[in-house]
């Protein structure tokens, strides 16, 4: 049978070939309570005597992951290239930010007018669609009856979105009773370019489709003048995501997501990985190549601080992977986090972002918030993420308002799903170096390639929430 050991120090090994395709098998004897080693680091312990060429999977290895830990700053050297030079075409804004799409958003302040801007995103792309690159809702389920944390994490994503340079223009379409009413989320942005930006509040118009209509037709109108122009590959914002993740997720797709990032690094850009339960049982890796002391105090706080919103729930913190993983050959959360900080690359990390925070920092970026995909591909597009690399082994449609691009991490999804996989690393198994096309083709899709996402219209958005409901 065919494998891959991918450390040297490693117990076990991935199955390439056969039903188990992914999972993974005992190099030697193993203990019971002998830690199992992949990546070179411990995924869990043994439950029982494994013997050499067994499968090694849930019936006998348990995590060794539990509660709150304390870390020390350890930090590692990282070597800095030379900085790098280089362009795209894309739509140099304003307010100075690029964007990639030049699109109009309509920003829903409340889920009661989810409906009514799906009616007016559908007339108006009817008569305007080709006059720019689409004319685009997201709908959600709040903006009203929230209260405190809720209320303003609402309002940092919806005003994420306004502020993003993938939108030559934006509607804010409130109903005008809502707790995110149009004059209180006002209060929230604080700033906006009035040509820019326009807001229209439902229950003040007789016929409320018509009036969004007027107004859109002169925000596509601003928008069919804006072209494409030399921008620096140092203004893209790249989201890191990860989701429906295989035994292969950390030996094709994301180790190649990672090197992205180092690459696009070296030019100034910024990057930013997210799904912080993901990170747990890996943490110290990312904690390591913190920029200093002061970074490495945030990205304990980031990891600290989720385990303690589970424990608030009084749910397992280390609850994970999900059935789908498991299927795919993921066993523990160790197992599944060492393969998910692939993405990171081996940069230093920059700094932290809350939820609904803008990315500041060029180089890689941590984000706080959850690894249920939709949330997160939300976070990343709100913390002004030009596009997501989102790397799959069981596969999935999800998109986010921003193009995203979806990486098998296996040949076999990607020739199955051909309708949503926008790129196959499943070749780089068998030994094939994908890094300049995969460059390639991400800088392709800033200058316009569709992604498969946009392609079927898969554009969505889910708000993290923590609190009461009235």
């Amino acid at each position: 049978m065919k494998t891959l050991k991918i450390h040297k120090n490693d117990n076990v090994a991935v199955m390439l070939e056969g039903e188990k395709r992914g999972h993974k098998i005992a190099l030697r004897d193993i203990k019971a309570g002998e830690n199992i080693i992949k990546y070179g680091y411990p995924i869990g312990h043994a439950l029982i005597d494994i013997k050499e060429g067994e499968h090694v999977h849930t019936h006998n290895i348990k995590t060794n992951l539990s509660g709150l830990l304390e870390y020390r700053y350890e930090p590692v050297k990282i070597e800095t290239a030379a900085r790098k030079k280089g362009t795209f075409k894309g739509y140099r804004r304003e307010n100075g930010r690029v964007g990639i799409r030049n699109e109009i958003w309509i920003i829903n302040t409340v889920g009661c007018v989810n409906r009514l801007a799906e009616r007016i995103a559908k007339i108006a792309n009817e008569r305007w669609g080709d006059k720019c690159d689409g004319i685009f809702t997201f709908v959600h389920p709040f903006g009203c009856s929230q209260l405190g944390e809720d209320q303003a994490t609402t309002q940092a994503i919806l005003k994420g979105l306004v502020n993003h340079p993938n939108a030559s223009g934006v509607l804010v379409l409130g109903l005008g009773c809502e707790n995110n009413n149009i004059p209180v989320f006002k209060e929230v942005l604080k700033d906006w370019n009035d040509d820019r930006v326009k807001f229209l509040i439902a229950q003040e118009h007789e016929d409320e489709i018509e009036a969004a209509l007027d107004i859109i037709e002169g925000l596509v109108d601003r928008a069919s003048k804006e072209e494409r122009v030399d921008c620096d590959i140092s203004e893209l914002v790249i989201g890191l995501k990860c989701g429906g993740s295989d035994g292969f997720s950390g030996l094709t797709a994301n180790p190649l997501i990672g090197r992205l990032s180092d690459r696009v690094n070296e030019y100034g850009a910024s990057t930013i990985l997210t799904e912080v339960p993901e990170m747990f049982g890996a943490e110290t890796i990312l904690m390591n190549r913190a920029k200093d002391k002061d970074t490495f105090d945030k990205v304990v706080d980031l990891i600290n601080s989720f385990k303690e919103y589970f424990m608030r729930h009084d749910q397992v913190v280390y609850e994970n992977p999900s059935p789908g993983n498991k299927a795919g050959g993921i066993t523990t959360l160790e197992d599944k986090s060492l393969g998910c900080v692939q993405k990171s690359g081996g940069g230093a990390v920059m700094d932290v972002i809350a939820i609904g925070e803008p990315v500041r920092s060029k180089g890689l970026n941590l984000l706080t918030g959850p690894g249920n995909d939709i949330v997160a591909v939300t976070n990343l597009s709100a913390a002004g993420c030009n596009m997501i690399l989102f790397s799959t082994g069981r596969g999935t449609p999800v998109g986010a308002p921003v193009p995203t691009v979806k990486v098998a991490t296996n040949t076999p999804l990607a020739e199955r799903k051909s309708n949503w996989i926008d790129f196959n690393a499943g070749p780089i198994i068998d030994g094939k170096n994908l890094d300049d096309e995969f460059f390639d083709y991400v800088i392709a899709v800033a200058e316009g390639k569709k992604t498969k996402n946009e392609i079927n219209g898969y554009k969505e958005i889910s708000i993290f929430k923590d609190g009461v409901t009235l």
